[in-house]
C-alpha cells in the first residue's frame, strides 16, 4: 500500500485529495496549520476506509515547520510515494494595494515550501523508481493576474520542467491548474466572485478526479473542465493589453 503526503489537507482541494486517495486505499500524511480540522478529517477517514492516517500540523510559511515536513518525506522507514503540493491562499488585492507581508508569505507557502518539499521527496522516489509529485498551480498561472498568478505560473513551469527531467525514471510530475472551485479559498482572501457564471464553478472532487485521471494518462498538466481548457487555449494567444481591459471591467 502506498503513502501520500498532502499539504493544505484540511479543506478544499487538499481535503478532496485526501478523501479520494483514502478511498483508493492509500495511507496518508495530512499537513496543514489547523490541527483540529486535520484530526477530525483523519478520524473520519480512518473510520470509513481503514487506512493509516498521520497528522502533521505545520505552517509552511515557517522555515522550521517546512523542515519538519521535509524530514517526514525523507524517512526511509515510512516512504512517501506521492507528494501533493497543495497548500496556498489568495492575496485578494492587486500588487499596488496588497500588504508586503502577505506577498512574502505567499511566496514562502507557494514557492519556497513546494521547492523544498519536492527536493526532499525526490531522492527516495528516484531510488525506488516510482512516485509522483502533484503541484497545484491555477488557471491564473496562465494569465497575467497579480502576484498570485505569477506565483502559480512558477508552479506550472517548475512542474513542467521537473516532468522533463524525470523522463524515464518512473517518477512523474504533474501541474494541476484549476479555475473557480467551491471551497473557502475566495472567502478567506476577500475575493468577490458573486458575478462569476455558474458554468465556471467546479467541485473539489471533480478537480481531483480530473487530475488523477490525467496523471494516469501520463499528462504533465491537468486543466479540469472544458471551459477552462478553452480559456487556457485562448489565453495563449491574447495580448496582455486585452487581459488588462477584461480585469478592469
Amino acid at each position: 500500500m502506498s503513502r501520500v503526503l498532502i499539504t493544505g489537507a484540511s479543506s478544499g482541494i487538499g481535503r478532496a485529495f485526501a478523501v479520494r486517495y483514502a478511498g483508493l486505499r492509500h495511507d496518508l500524511v495530512l499537513v496543514a496549520r489547523d490541527a483540529a480540522r486535520l484530526e477530525t478529517l483523519a478520524a473520519d477517514l480512518r473510520a470509513r476506509t481503514n487506512v493509516d492516517v498521520e497528522v502533521l500540523q505545520a505552517d509552511l510559511a515557517c522555515v522550521a515547520d517546512v523542515e519538519r515536513v521535509a524530514d517526514r518525506l525523507t524517512d526511509p522507514a515510512r516512504p512517501i510515494d506521492v507528494l501533493v503540493n497543495n497548500a496556498g491562499f489568495g492575496i485578494g488585492a492587486d500588487f499596488r494595494h496588497s500588504a508586503l507581508d502577505d506577498e512574502i508569505r505567499a511566496v514562502d507557502v507557494m514557492i519556497r515550501a513546494p521547492l523544498r518539499l519536492t527536493k526532499a521527496a525526490l531522492p527516495g522516489m528516484l531510488e525506488r523508481n516510482t512516485g509522483a509529485i502533484i503541484t497545484v498551480s491555477s488557471i491564473a498561472g496562465i494569465l497575467p493576474y497579480n502576484s498570485y498568478g505569477a506565483i502559480k505560473a512558477w508552479a506550472l513551469r517548475f512542474s513542467q520542467a521537473l516532468s522533463l527531467e524525470l523522463t524515464g525514471t518512473g517518477v512523474r510530475a504533474i501541474a494541476l491548474c484549476p479555475g473557480l472551485v467551491r471551497t473557502e479559498f475566495h472567502q478567506r482572501a476577500n475575493i468577490d466572485v458573486r458575478r462569476a457564471p455558474r458554468l465556471f464553478w467546479l467541485e473539489p472532487s471533480q478537480v481531483v478526479e480530473a487530475c488523477l485521471a490525467d496523471l494516469a494518462r501520463g499528462r504533465t498538466v491537468s486543466i479540469p473542465g472544458w471551459q477552462y481548457r478553452l480559456v487556457a487555449a485562448i489565453g495563449r494567444f491574447l495580448p496582455v493589453s486585452v487581459y488588462g481591459r477584461l480585469f478592469r471591467d
